[in-house]
Order: structure tokens, then C-alpha cells, then sequence
């Protein structure tokens, strides 16, 4: 993914420049009609997108009256993987959104039944697959998280509220119409919302934004698993960016979920957004001091803290188990660049886990170079520290996916299908 690897790669993008505001389209109308629309975000396993709308409404709403034909809901087709960052806004390059099911409800929150509340919200959800509705964009050599969605609502049919002796449809809320209304109010991020955004700043001066999220119920008496997630280079802070690393992935809202990790065990999250300035391994060393200073303030257990990345945070975690070692207790390298000789010698002598994951199509970091040669690599060294194959396997482990793995044609994000294969995040937990 180009936001993510080499600067030549990166290249590609300079000069994308901050949005303008999209076409001017109807506001809300405030009175007795549709009072607000308010975009619901997840992060899905190519990032985060718009995957249902809260229309909010006067009165409370009737759900007798709604259908998946109500609304037709509409969105940028734009992605920050593939397409120029002008067509955020370009009217031709819209597409209507696959309505899957509409309902009331008293927040602008989901409800896992899909099945109405009394309330004054419509959650219009959308199908997570459809093309459009991505919240992450390009500025210059770095990604950030868009704050002017280009999502769109029509209301194609008549609303109407609660009767009031629970007879008939009840007076209308809102006449249908062919307006296109724009968000009045920022998103709802699920998940992403509920992380800690910090700062943190080392004994030499660097500062270094960070998202963190405990368990609910944490407990400072217990203690916890951490995973630290370690960003591609686009995720890396520019100095407005902040909070991307959590929304751009997968892997960081992942761990909160049991329908990714197959576990309901509690996990710590901590991910570090580094300025990408200086060596990887200068960058690796503020990492871990932030790290040491987060063990320290928090009940992490000392005997399980893993490293995940994407792309180029595996050159922070490749420094960080050369010359920390013992520090990690496991590490998955997903989509990475490759470890040096000398790095793989290192890493075989402290005997940490490895899984590497990289994509067979991979167009930014060619598999051969990095993804097979970083496995080679540790291999070949735990058999020149006399480990048996057996041994070895057990210690370094590695997949290779097919295009047809990548349900987007990103095969450089090898993270997406790794963290849809629970056995690997399993495996990482168990070390």
C-alpha cells in the first residue's frame, strides 16, 4: 500500500493536497423534519468506513412506516489506496450504498438485533463490502482521517412519528423528497472513539502521540496481555495526523473483538504513532521507552507483550528484537520489509516467536526480498545455533496469501487477510 513502504513508493502521492469541501448539498432542515445525519464508522479489515447512518428526527419515529427503500444513502467512491485524492469530491465518482436494514433506535448507536427501539433515530446500515464510503485520505506522504465525509442521505419516502393511541401511521415527520443531505455532526467511530489519544516524550526529548485502550472492567489487580501495534509509514505522525494508526488497519481494533481474535480474553492495546524521522532503529528505541513507561503505568503482564505491524512498522519491530531482547514475546510481521542478517542472528539467539504473513502480489514490497528472505533468514539461523527443523518451525512460522486472499486489490496489506485468520492471533496470544 503506498502510504505505507518506501519513500519511492510514497512518492507517488506528493503534492495530494488537504480537500476542499465537497458540493454544496441540502442541510437538515431542523423544524418537525430530519434533524441531524450522523455517519457511523468501523474498522473493517481494509480500514475504516461508513457503514451506517443515524437519521435523526424530531419525534419519535414510527419504524412500522420504514423500509430498506426509505433512504438511498450515497458516498465518495474515493480510496487513499488507489484513486487521486480529488476524487474525495468528484460527482462522478459517487455510487449508492446497499442498504441491509433500517430501524429506530434512541441513539445514533447500532443495535446487534436490527430490530427497532423506540427512539428518534433511523440507523440506516450498509453493507461493509460495498466500494465507497472509506474514511481515510491522503495528504502528501501521510494518511489522516477525513473530517468531511462525503456521505449522503435521501429520503425517498414519507416519515412519519409515533401515533398517539398506537393506531394509524401518525403525523409526518418529514415529506419525502429528492434532497441530498450532508452530515451535520462528526462521526461516530465504533471502537475507534474508545481509545486514549496521548503524548508522550522520552528522556532525550522526542515526543511520540500514542492510542491506548484497557479492557473494560480493567483492574490494576490483574494483570493484562499487551499488543503493540506498529504502523505502516503513512500512519506515522506528520504533526496533524493523530489517532490514524488506530483507524487505518485493521489490527488495532481487532484485539478488542472476539469475532477477529476467536477469544474473549482481555487485551491491552497500545499503539504508538512515531514521526518518521530518523533510522527505524532511533524510531524503535523511542518506541520501547514508551513502552517501558506504559508497563510501568499500567498492570501489563511482564511475560506476554507482543509486537503486530503492517508494512513499515516492521522495521521497528525487526530493531526492537535485535537489540531489546526478550522484550517481545512474540511478534507477526504482516505485509513487512526484511530483516537483516544480522537482525535474524539476533533474533534466533533470544528465541523469540516470529509468524511472518506477506502477499504473493504484493506490488510495493516484492515477497521474494522481504517476506521469504526475512523467514530464510531466521530459519537458517536457529540451524546454524544447532535447533532441529522441528525447532525451528515451532519458533519462526510463515504464510504466504494468494491475490484471491485480498477481497480488495491491495495485496501489499497482507494484514487484512492474517487478521482474518483467528488461529494467527490465537498463535501470538499463546506465546
Amino acid at each position: 500500500m503506498s502510504k505505507r513502504t518506501s519513500l519511492a513508493a510514497a512518492a507517488v502521492l506528493i503534492g495530494a493536497v488537504l480537500i476542499a469541501p465537497g458540493p454544496a448539498t441540502a442541510e437538515p432542515p431542523g423544524g418537525g423534519g430530519v434533524q441531524n445525519v450522523i455517519p457511523i464508522t468501523q474498522v473493517l479489515a481494509f480500514g475504516q468506513k461508513v457503514t451506517a447512518v443515524a437519521v435523526e428526527y424530531s419525534s419519535e419515529v414510527n419504524p412500522r412506516t420504514l423500509d430498506r427503500d426509505t433512504y438511498t444513502v450515497s458516498d465518495s467512491l474515493y480510496n487513499f489506496r488507489f484513486n487521486p485524492v480529488g476524487d474525495i469530491t468528484d460527482p462522478t465518482k459517487r455510487a449508492n450504498r446497499t442498504v441491509t436494514a433500517v430501524y429506530t433506535n434512541d441513539a445514533p448507536a447500532l443495535n446487534a438485533t436490527k430490530q427497532s427501539d423506540p427512539g428518534t433515530f433511523v440507523i440506516i446500515e450498509l453493507d461493509p463490502r460495498d466500494p465507497g464510503g472509506n474514511t481515510v485520505m491522503a495528504t502528501g506522504n501521510y494518511v489522516t482521517v477525513n473530517p468531511d465525509l462525503q456521505t449522503q442521505v435521501v429520503q425517498n419516502e414519507d416519515v412519519y412519528a409515533q401515533p398517539g393511541k398506537g393506531q394509524g401511521r401518525g403525523p409526518r415527520l418529514a415529506a419525502a423528497s429528492d434532497e441530498a443531505y450532508r452530515p451535520t455532526k462528526p462521526a461516530v467511530n465504533l471502537l475507534v472513539d474508545d481509545f486514549v489519544y496521548k503524548r508522550f516524550t522520552t528522556t532525550t526529548g522526542t515526543m511520540i502521540p500514542y492510542a491506548y485502550h484497557l479492557p473494560d472492567g480493567y483492574d490494576a489487580a490483574k494483570k493484562y496481555p499487551v499488543v503493540v501495534i506498529l504502523p505502516g509509514q503513512g500512519m506515522g505522525f506528520n504533526g496533524s495526523n493523530e489517532g490514524v494508526q488506530v483507524a487505518a488497519d485493521i489490527p488495532a481494533t481487532a484485539w478488542l473483538q472476539p469475532k477477529w481474535t476467536g477469544t474473549d480474553e482481555d487485551v491491552i492495546v497500545l499503539a504508538p504513532q512515531n514521526q518518521r524521522v530518523g533510522t527505524a532503529a532511533a524510531q524503535a528505541d523511542v518506541m520501547v521507552e514508551l513502552l517501558n513507561a506504559f508497563a510501568r503505568e499500567f498492570s501489563v503482564d511482564q511475560d506476554r507483550i507482543y509486537a503486530s505491524t503492517v508494512s513499515y512498522g516492521s522495521t521497528l519491530a525487526w530493531a526492537a528484537l535485535a537489540t531489546h531482547p526478550g522484550l517481545f514475546d512474540g511478534a507477526l510481521i504482516t505485509g513487512g520489509f526484511a530483516a537483516s542478517a544480522a537482525q535474524a542472528t539476533a533474533i534466533a539467539a533470544s528465541g523469540t516467536p516470529v509468524w511472518i504473513t506477506h502477499g504473493t502480489g504484493d506490488h510495493l514490497l516484492n515477497v521474494v526480498t522481504t517476506g521469504q528472505t526475512s523467514y530464510n533468514r531466521i530459519w537458517n539461523a536457529y540451524m546454524a545455533l544447532g535447533k532441529t527443523p522441528a525447532q525451528a518451525n515451532a519458533l519462526v512460522k510463515y504464510t504466504e496469501y494468494a491475490d484471491s486472499a485480498f477481497y480488495e486489490p491491495d495485496r501489499h496489506l497482507a494484514a487484512a487477510p492474517t487478521y482474518e485468520d483467528k488461529t494467527i492471533l490465537q498463535w501470538l496470544l499463546s506465546q
